[in-house]
């Protein structure tokens, strides 16, 4: 740069600049408008060196900034690996001291216990006595005879659902039920605690809560249709508590049933003798009891193990145990002590049922597909509930369908919409067919309910499809095009075994009906228009390229005699007229016979004839009404090709795509055939 352009930046820079004085300045010394463009030039080189300087500058601290950033990265990295680290050494630590204070514990235990004799009952009860002492609302739980305290500890416990901690709990473990109290944060003389809940040991399950750093040393206790979670204060505690709660509920079982066989009578009494030859004689009652073996240890912890296989959603391994019991039971007597086991047995189903009905309901995400519901389905199968089951299934995929149909996005074109829509909803119900004859094989019956379901599904379809075909006032050949597609689609229904193709046609058929009709209406208004505009005049198509064109459209119609209408150069010895209704004409017949069903024969069929009829009424009009005889056989000459040449091409075409003649045409073409006129005549059609 200069050495004027650096005083210029100098000047510029200066933290005193003030630009109006320095404008002001510039005007009384410059000798006229040269030297302010001489200075304006520098001011742009200026400005452009400044801005490309920037632009150096930007770049230079972007590629520092991604520098920083990669190095910032790895940098985390680096903290998260040392982080990891200290975390392992501390839990190793952690086990180390706990290990070392367990040995201590234990050789201090050995020696109190050598020191002392084990405490008796009455000990145990009078500190369970001077514990409960502290708890405000706890005075009548030692009315109890024989309760004792086994364990107690401090526990925190944590919301179900968002696993934040609520309170401070100090539970008190006896042998018969489990005291939950919470802390008091104003302690009133040797109160700490205040009352809570009272479970029974028979009433809950204990659950371990696998390890999630920081949710750690915790388990659950399971209170169908409730639950609770617990956190010891470390490992150690808390296999402490899950071992001594085990070993409280099976000692409590093995008590209640030694109590009650002493319970049973012993000292000689002197029978009855009833009368009434039914009784069942009290010898007999008894055998029968002794008959039935219940004390295994499997069917005695059988409604906990239920309340474990339903709480860690095992619903496999909740059936087979209640199909081994069933086993079991199968040939034996039904006595009181089996009709207890079976009321608690049949509370684990309900729950079991419930939780498996809350699996198959909409409100569940029904992503997977239908194979995402055959667990529950085989289970409540296995369960008796077939029935149920068939109907969740089903409601279940009546959801899915709907919300997918609901999700599915509206393209701008129809027909790329329709396909989308056909793939999808077919695609769907094929799939559900497969899965309901795989889940229900030996379950005959339900079938009903799936068909009654796939037409519900159907009208779902219907519903969707109309929506964007008909209500939109598409073309009748977009429509056509559209009914197409969901008949094939429907088609693929009958690889196992079900056709809806007359269910899908039944509801389609009205709007079918409506569009048809209003098609067949603007062919009509357009036909009259053209009518009232009719000169009867040659058309002249101008080009070569035109005449062959117009030649392969009325070829493609089945118009094969259309060549001798025409004339030489690029004239057709026909009226525009009649070219354009022959082609709209044939048209519609072939949409027509694209949507054709047997409910819609009459409406096609009048449509047809509605339509024919405007044309043929306006060329008897014409030569009615016609005095120039030249015009007169040009307008015979139309009417012939209609009579011998389109008709006919329409009612062999309807014909062959239907496989029935079309008797309306044939009386119509009839009815009107075009006779030779003479110059004098003034009728040609009969």
């Amino acid at each position: 740069m200069s050495e004027t352009g650096n005083r210029l930046r100098k000047l510029l820079e200066s933290p005193n600049f003030e630009p109006q004085n320095y404008v002001k300045q510039l005007s009384q010394q410059s000798d006229g408008d040269r030297d302010l463009q001489e200075h304006r030039q520098k001011i742009q080189t200026l400005a452009d060196e400044t801005a490309q300087n920037l632009k150096k500058n930007v770049y230079k601290n972007y590629r520092q900034f991604i520098e920083t950033a990669k190095e910032i990265s790895y940098l985390e990295s680096e903290m998260y690996q040392l982080s990891h680290i200290l975390t392992e050494q501390k839990s190793i630590m952690e086990s180390i001291t706990q290990a070392l204070l367990s040995t201590d514990k234990d050789e201090t235990s050995k020696e109190m216990q050598a020191a002392f004799p084990k405490e008796t009952e009455e000990v145990k009860q009078r500190t369970l006595t001077s514990l409960l002492e502290k708890v405000e609302g706890g005075k009548n739980i030692m009315d109890t005879p024989g309760r004792h305290l086994v364990y107690n500890g401090d526990l925190v416990e944590f919301d179900v659902d968002n696993m934040s901690p609520i309170q401070k709990v100090h539970a008190f473990l006896m042998n018969d039920c489990l005291l939950i109290a919470t802390w008091l944060p104003n302690r009133r003389g040797t109160v700490k605690y205040k009352y809570n809940a009272l479970y029974d040991l028979e009433s809950f399950a204990v659950v371990n809560v696998k390890d999630n750093p920081p949710m750690k040393d915790m388990f659950k206790i399971l209170m169908f249709p409730d639950s609770r979670i617990f956190q010891a204060e470390n490992s150690k505690i808390k296999k402490e508590w899950l071992e001594i709660l085990d070993e409280t509920k099976k000692n409590k079982v093995t008590k209640d049933k030694h109590k009650k066989e002493e319970e049973a009578p012993t000292s000689p009494v002197r029978a009855e003798v009833s009368t009434n030859p039914f009784d069942v004689d009290e010898d007999e009652r008894a055998v029968a009891e002794e008959s039935v073996d219940l004390s295994p240890e499997w069917i005695q912890g059988l409604p906990e193990d239920l309340d474990v296989c339903i709480a860690q959603r095992d619903f496999e391994g909740a059936v087979d145990l209640l199909d081994k019991l069933n086993e079991y039971l199968k040939d034996q007597p039904v006595t009181q002590r089996v009709k207890e086991l079976r009321v608690k047995v049949d509370e684990r189903v309900r729950q079991l049922t419930e939780v498996l009905v809350f699996e198959l309901s909409p409100d569940r995400s029904l992503r997977g597909g239908p194979k995402a519901t055959r667990r529950a389905v085989s289970q409540l199968i296995r369960l008796g509930q077939s029935t149920k089951a068939c109907e969740l299934f089903l409601k279940n995929r009546a959801a899915a369908v709907q919300t997918a149909i609901r999700q599915l996005r509206i393209e701008g074109a129809t027909l790329l919409y329709i396909h989308k829509l056909c793939n999808n909803f077919f695609t769907s119900l094929l799939e559900t067919a497969k899965e309901f004859e795989m889940d229900f094989a030996g379950n005959t019956g339900c079938y009903s309910a799936f068909v009654v379901w796939s037409r519900s599904a159907m009208r779902m379809f219907v519903d969707a499809f109309s929506k964007q075909v008909f209500d939109s006032k598409e073309s009748l050949s977009t429509a056509a095009e559209c009914v197409k597609v969901a008949k094939e689609h429907c088609q693929q229904l009958t690889e196992i075994g079900l056709d809806l193709t007359f269910t899908l046609q039944s509801l389609l058929v009205k709007d079918i009906k409506a569009a048809l009709l209003s098609y067949k209406d603007i062919i009509m208004e357009a036909t009259k228009h053209r009518n009232s505009e009719e000169m009867w005049r040659r058309m002249n198509l101008m080009t070569p390229e035109a005449l062959t064109k117009l030649k392969d459209e009325m070829r493609s119609c089945g118009m094969g005699s259309f060549e001798q209408y025409t004339g030489d150069d690029c004239w057709v010895n026909l009226s525009y007229t009649i070219v354009a209704f022959t082609k709209q004409l044939m048209s519609f017949l072939e949409e027509g016979l694209k949507l054709y069903f047997p409910e819609l024969h009459m409406v096609l069929l009048e449509s047809l004839r509605e339509i024919i009829l405007v044309a043929v009424q306006h060329v008897d009009y014409s030569l009615r009404c016609e005095q120039d005889p030249e015009k007169k056989a040009f307008i015979v000459r139309n009417a012939t090709f209609l009579h011998d040449t389109v008709l006919p091409v329409v009612e062999l075409r309807f014909e062959e795509a239907v496989g029935k003649p079309a008797k309306q045409l044939q009386d119509l073409r009839k009815s009107n055939r075009p006779v030779r006129i003479n110059p004098e005549s003034t009728t040609s059609l009969v």
